[in-house]
Formats: structure tokens, sequence, C-alpha cells
């Protein structure tokens, strides 16, 4: 979803059954207000500046090898401007999205990205993985979901947006609050520590005071690290 073609967006007769970063949907309606007054970004307790540097925008023409232990326990953890999350990745149950989100991690490119949208009502999501901050950037490659069955998303659950069946790419979602979801976005993962991280951020506010668009909050992933074992 967007504010112009994916970011910010849902189907207004189904609010809680659309998330993602659709291209280009024929009932949608914008929820981020535009207020000219409102500052991009609020000084927020608890958050800092954030580091020097900028995404590095690597592309790839096509998913990366399937290189992960899928037996093995993998830890993420995203160093953000407010804060630390810890993340349980689960290779067993979704091993090209755990493989993808560990190759990008290592290849630096969540690193000085911002999670560009925030959803405080019908659903409770921080949405980040885009180096270009508006919700129609990617790695340059899709691959197809996984670990669908049953899908449900708690406060916790780590989850990729998409576009539609088989379009994953960098963007994911972390659930600040219990959200229900049709089970469409590929769980990959839960947060092990930092969930207040995501209570702060979502306490913070939508810039404008809407339920949906840029966090008040600037959260800037400094750094992202995935480590097995």
């Amino acid at each position: 979803m967007s504010s112009h073609t994916q970011d910010r967006s849902i189907v207004a007769t189904a609010r809680r059954a659309a998330f993602g970063l659709t291209a280009a949907v024929a009932a949608v309606v914008a929820l981020a207000p535009t207020a000219p007054a409102a500052p991009v970004h609020q000084t927020v307790p608890g958050c800092a500046p954030a580091l020097a540097g900028a995404p590095n925008g690597k592309q790839w023409p096509v998913e990366p090898a399937l290189t992960i232990d899928q037996a093995a326990t993998h830890t993420a953890t995203l160093e953000t401007t407010c804060g630390t999350i810890s993340i349980a990745l689960d290779a067993a149950a979704a091993p090209r999205t755990v493989n993808s989100f560990a190759f990008l991690a290592g290849e630096g490119y969540f690193d000085h990205t911002r999670c560009h949208r925030l959803t405080t009502d019908g659903i409770y999501v921080l949405q980040c993985g885009d180096p270009t901050g508006t919700g129609t950037g990617g790695p340059g490659y899709r691959f197809g979901d996984e670990n669908l069955a049953g899908a449900v998303y708690p406060a916790g659950t780590v989850a990729m947006a998409n576009a539609g069946p088989g379009t994953n790419g960098s963007q994911f979602f972390l659930v600040h609050h219990d959200t229900p979801l049709p089970p469409n976005y590929t769980p990959f993962g839960r947060v092990t520590a930092g969930l207040d991280v995501l209570t702060t951020v979502a306490g913070a506010g939508v810039v404008g005071g809407g339920p949906d668009g840029k966090p008040v909050a600037d959260v800037v992933l400094n750094a992202v690290t995935v480590a097995q074992g």
C-alpha cells in the first residue's frame, strides 16, 4: 500500500482485510492526513537521532540461493533509533523468507532505512524494510509466500508486506497490537525483546493525527543483523 501507489492506503470496504504494498488498487482511500503544518517527525522520548549514513539501495535480479540451516536457531537484531528489537526467526516454517531476510541483513541492505508506515486503528503495525522510505522500494527480486496455513497476527508478529500472492521482497511489518488480518502475509518471526519500542512508536502516533501514515517518531534501522545459534 502507499499514499500514491503503495504506501498508506487500504481498501475502503475492508480496512481490516488489506495490508501490504499493493501497487494500484481500484478502490482505496488514503487515511493519512496531509496537514501542511504537521512536521514529518517530532522528538519522541526514548528515541534518538539516526546514525550517519544512507541506505545502500542494492539490487539483485533473483532471490538468493537457500543457504541457511533450517534446523538452526536464527535471531535478528534491529538496532533502531527508538531502541533495540530482537526477533526469533522461524527458519523451519519460512525458510525462503528467513534466508532472504538474513541475506539482505548481511548485505547491509536494511541499514539506515526508515520505517515508513504506522497504523493505529483496525490494523496495528509498523512497516519497514524499504530503502526508499516510500513504500514502493524493494531489492529487485520477489519470492513466494510461506507459512500461511492458519496464520494469525498477534502482537509481536513479524511478517512480510506484499503486493499480492508471491510478491515478497524486502518490506516487512511488526505487529504492535493483536491485529485481525487474513492469512495472506508470511509470518516469519516474533519479537522476543523490544516490544516496548513498538509501543513507544505507536503511542507517539501518526503525523497529522490520523490512523495510517508516517510515524511521528523517526524510526530508523541503524543496523540490522542476523545471527545463527
